[in-house]
């Protein structure tokens, strides 16, 4: 490609480029976390109603008696949006595309995760529970 061309046409460079950065916030924006029903997740449900909710566990410990401990990650607040992605769309199209450099962190930080800590007896079925604070882990030992 004959660079002189960019040369001529350093708007159509520009746009270009930014082009290539615009979306970020958008696609984040679509593509949030639904939130788990935490109120099914009680001492007696069985882990299938369990990882319906909230997933596959990120660990699993075995325990004595066939019991186990499944650690369980999710988050609250970062549910997907259509009407926030529009906005960043337009800020997007508005600033030619140096709304990205404050979208893109306002959808990154959206959130708060949390993880639970669920204990099986071996029917597979919930006999503990503790839930960690506000984007902190469990610790387990």
């Amino acid at each position: 490609m004959d660079i002189s061309f960019f040369k001529k046409k350093p708007l159509l460079l520009i746009t270009l480029s930014l082009l290539t950065l615009e979306g970020c916030s958008v696609g984040m924006a679509l593509n949030g976390e639904k939130e788990p029903d935490l109120s099914v997740i009680r001492q007696g449900i069985t882990k299938t109603e369990v990882d319906i909710q909230l997933g596959d566990p990120v660990s699993v410990e075995a325990l004595d008696k066939g019991w186990k401990k499944c650690i369980y990650s999710y988050s609250v607040g970062d549910e997907s949006s259509a009407g926030r992605a529009i906005g960043h769309g337009v800020m997007d199209v508005l600033t030619l595309g140096i709304w990205e450099v404050v979208g893109t962190p306002i959808e990154g930080f959206r959130g708060d995760k949390y993880q639970l800590a669920l204990t099986f007896d071996e029917n597979d079925r919930v006999v503990d529970l503790k839930r960690s604070e506000k984007n902190s882990e469990l610790i387990t030992k």
